[in-house]
């Protein structure tokens, strides 16, 4: 089956995550990406949180799927050939360096341009050019703070908590392959390459733009009505951090479900809107709340919504979370079961639909990941394997013009 991104050749100079899972999402589309790696270590991850000894680790697994992978030294003068070589052909580059990084390996923007003027060069950073921040170095946790998303997460009686999700990381990759991928279509109209850059200060503002929002009403009326500090408690000058609560307008909350004394995951989170008020006084046996004046509007009930999520409660302690959703999914009521990773990682529904896959590896066996989160009507995405390190150099090498007998001099002198 043809892929949408195939004619495409991405050169993968990234690390870790936030990089490598932008080029990995192209890879599933269809794109050649090629991972250039350090000669004998190559990516970081690779050797991170083993669970298998001396085999390539989950980490870089779940990241680096459908790539080939090429090992070069870049400090040497033949592997500065062979990049030049490969930006001539190649479409895109992708880099995480650290500012300048590119400028002392001698591939300035302006010199890639001289190399080949169509070249689209994308680039992770933790702030925006300019940015007063810009030389900080920044992983996962510090972009959640820089990015607001850690002020507004948590229990407002408690610190700033940050997320297991990877807002800052996998999160900035995304935002990073729509950059490209506007970039290319960019490219097809004028015939021209360009820079294209992604800050994971940015990505996770971006995500947290519903509590810039906040920010702006608390900073009009001095209240936030759909937090649980209203009306109750107080607000300061800057939002506030709501628990579980809702956080869009309609209040939610996270209620105990039977066997959450023993299991940290037996609850499940309820939302309670306005169209399914009469439907979840329904479910829960309290049909005089119908009519009930401090009920009848939103308005009226979150004075009484911690005490309305507690009778809600109280009619969930004879009930697991699934037997929960079973019956207020007939009702039309928002609500899911709280998943751990293990119930998603056995998820029939998420086998059945590629979100989660078995993938074959020559190096620790088959492991489950992550499949593609967007689904085509006419496009079959396809996992295949992490490569080894350095799996595809002599490959790589012999397509770009490279004899046999060089190759083999090129790996004598370590350049591969």
């Amino acid at each position: 089956m043809s892929k949408p991104l195939n004619g495409i050749k991405i050169i993968d100079f990234t690390h870790v995550q936030a990089g490598p899972a932008c080029t990995q999402m192209l890879a599933w589309f269809g794109a050649d990406v090629i991972k250039v790696e350090r000669p004998g270590s190559g990516d970081v991850t690779r050797a991170q949180l083993r669970d298998i000894p001396d085999a390539d680790a989950l980490y870089f697994t779940m990241l680096n799927s459908n790539k080939r992978s090429l090992t070069l030294d870049t400090k040497k003068p033949e592997g500065k050939i062979i990049l030049e070589k490969m930006i001539r052909e190649s479409d895109v580059m992708v880099e995480n360096f650290g500012p300048g990084a590119l400028d002392r390996m001698g591939f300035s923007w302006e010199r890639i341009q001289e190399l080949n003027p169509k070249m689209i060069l994308a680039s992770v950073k933790g702030f925006s050019e300019g940015h007063h921040y810009e030389d900080l170095k920044v992983y996962e946790n510090v972009a959640q703070c820089a990015g607001g998303a850690a002020s507004t997460t948590g229990w407002w009686d408690g610190p700033p908590t940050v997320s297991s999700a990877a807002l800052g990381d996998s999160n900035t990759g995304m935002h990073l392959a729509i950059g490209i991928l506007t970039a290319i279509i960019g490219r097809q109209q004028t015939g021209k390459g360009q820079k294209v850059a992604a800050s994971m200060q940015d990505s996770v503002l971006n995500l947290c733009r519903v509590k810039m929002r906040d920010q702006l009403r608390l900073d009009k009326v001095g209240y936030l009505e759909e937090y649980p500090q209203y009306p109750h408690g107080t607000f300061s000058d800057v939002v506030p951090r709501g628990g579980n609560a809702g956080g869009g307008g309609q209040p939610g909350w996270v209620l105990k479900c039977k066997g959450w004394e023993t299991d940290p995951n037996a609850y499940i989170y309820f939302t309670v809107q306005g169209h399914a008020w009469e439907p979840i006084c329904d479910a829960i046996g309290k049909p005089e709340w119908k009519n009930d004046p401090n009920y009848t509007t939103a308005k009226a009930r979150q004075p009484h919504i911690m005490d309305i999520f507690g009778t809600i409660e109280e009619w969930l302690k004879d009930k697991t979370k699934f037997e929960a959703v079973d019956i207020l999914r007939k009702f039309d009521i928002p609500c899911s079961p709280v998943l751990s990773m293990k119930e998603l990682l056995h998820d029939e529904s998420l086998r059945k639909s590629g979100s989660i896959v078995e993938v074959p590896h020559k190096g620790r066996g088959s492991y489950f990941t992550v499949g593609s989160p967007i689904k085509f009507s006419d496009l079959k995405v396809e996992i295949t394997g992490s490569p080894l390190l350095g799996e595809h150099s002599s490959e790589v090498l012999s397509e770009l013009g490279y004899t046999k007998e060089a190759i083999a001099d090129l790996l004598n002198a370590k350049v591969i």
